[in-house]
């Protein structure tokens, strides 16, 4: 299905979300950085975990209010609800104001307003696209991001510890715009049969949608596979959500200024901030180019070794980056921490459906996102690690965790060879 073809709305959308992915990205990435500085590692993991807490909560009601209000409303409001927050973020960091306080509580306004998008975001596609095209919208979508990934971090390397006030104020207006945007080239996708049914039945407000979530979500206890299939992706994940957390940080306190060529007479350098900036771009890139072509690749193997030796690799790189404080060293340790991360990215969706019963499909996706759920909200006790143990024995514990998360996939794939097929 060409992009010509799309729905308006699609094609507004594929637009307005790349210039806000991109902003978003110049911003992200070096969070983990400003909040170690300005509160210390140990406070700084506390404060993000916590901010994850309240982005879970808010993705748990974004379905709900996606159904109840409609997906352009939820759209818009959360663009500019999101804008608002980045403006409070700029004020915490401007001529006037230095209060790091504030600047947290905007961050995490900010992540509730992200988490009260994509829902709606993703119900919109369904609405218009028919289900056979639905992949390919998703990853023309999915693509768009990942250019976002490559130009953010690079623009963000210089703008954010430099011109901070002024980046965040940019942030603030790309985010208004795509909310009035939406709000005037977009159309309600909502059925009017949805529409109807909450306007005539009692709606069970937003406690009942989340008590009915984590009633959901109790069907992984139920199944011994799939709950093994979970643990795994948790434990994995604590390695591959150090890419915003734990290697930004490292690289802060490893790399002052480091010449990484010579051209022509005049020397490149690298500083911690401007090395992960190309660090996190490479990833970007990488994954932009190479998702298609690997997973392509990856369904040549039996599943159970490409989930095996994914966290392998993703152990590798987590014991190569305390080994040295060399960039190239680093960008080395980037491709194969990439590798690992694209061998899955598309087996996992189709093993999850395998998985699942026919009628509980829908179930086992929204339980299956819990591994980044439950991870991102743990993941962030990497940075007061570093200042227990260390920066080398953080980064090998992560890298344990991923062997574990290993062997759990065994096991579990133990089980799946033994499960009659449904």
């Amino acid at each position: 299905m060409r992009i010509r073809d799309w729905d308006r709305s699609l094609k507004v959308r594929l637009v307005g979300e790349f210039f806000m992915n991109t902003s978003y990205w110049m911003v992200f990435p070096f969070l983990a950085i400003y909040f170690a500085e300005e509160f210390g590692k140990g406070m700084a993991g506390l404060l993000l975990v916590t901010s994850q807490v309240f982005s879970v909560a808010a993705n748990l009601i974004g379905g709900y209010c996606a159904d109840r209000f409609g997906r352009r409303t939820m759209l818009v409001f959360a663009s500019i609800a999101q804008g608002a927050a980045f403006f409070l973020f700029a004020f915490a960091n401007s001529p006037w104001l230095e209060s790091p306080e504030l600047g947290f509580i905007s961050f995490t306004l900010a992540g509730m307003c992200s988490s009260l998008y994509w829902p709606a975001s993703q119900a919109m596609i369904a609405d218009v696209i028919p289900e056979k095209y639905r992949s390919d919208v998703f990853a023309i979508f999915y693509t768009t991001l990942n250019i976002a990934v490559v130009v953010g971090p690079l623009v963000g390397a210089v703008l954010f510890f430099s011109y901070r006030f002024e980046l965040l104020l940019i942030v603030t207006v790309i985010s208004m715009l795509l909310g009035l945007v939406l709000r005037l080239y977009t159309n309600e996708t909502l059925s009017h049969e949805l529409k109807g049914k909450w306007e005539t039945a009692e709606a069970i407000g937003w406690t009942g949608a989340v008590a009915k979530q984590f009633k959901e979500y109790g069907l992984i206890f139920k199944d011994r596979l799939f709950l093994l299939f979970v643990i795994a992706g948790v434990l994995a994940a604590q390695t591959f959500m150090q890419l915003d957390l734990l290697i930004p940080v490292y690289l802060k306190e490893t790399i002052d200024v480091q010449t990484i060529a010579s051209f022509w007479g005049r020397e490149w350098t690298v500083t911690g901030e401007t090395s992960f900036g190309f660090l996190l771009s490479e990833n970007g890139l990488l994954v932009a180019l190479f998702t298609v072509i690997v997973t392509r690749w990856m369904t040549s193997f039996p599943e159970k070794w490409v989930f095996f030796l994914s966290t392998i690799l993703y152990a590798v790189a987590m014991l190569l980056f305390p080994m040295t404080s060399w960039f190239w060293m680093f960008v080395g340790a980037m491709a194969i921490f990439t590798l690992a991360e694209l061998m899955v990215v598309g087996v996992q969706q189709s093993f999850i459906s395998k998985l699942a019963p026919e009628d509980k499909r829908g179930q086992y996706f929204a339980a299956a996102s819990m591994r980044y759920t439950i991870g991102r909200m743990i993941a962030p006790i990497s940075i007061p690690m570093t200042a227990w143990f260390g920066f080398g024995w953080t980064f090998a514990i992560l890298a344990a965790l991923s062997v574990v998360s290993g062997f759990v996939y065994l096991s579990m794939f133990k089980l799946f060879e033994k499960r009659p097929s449904h």
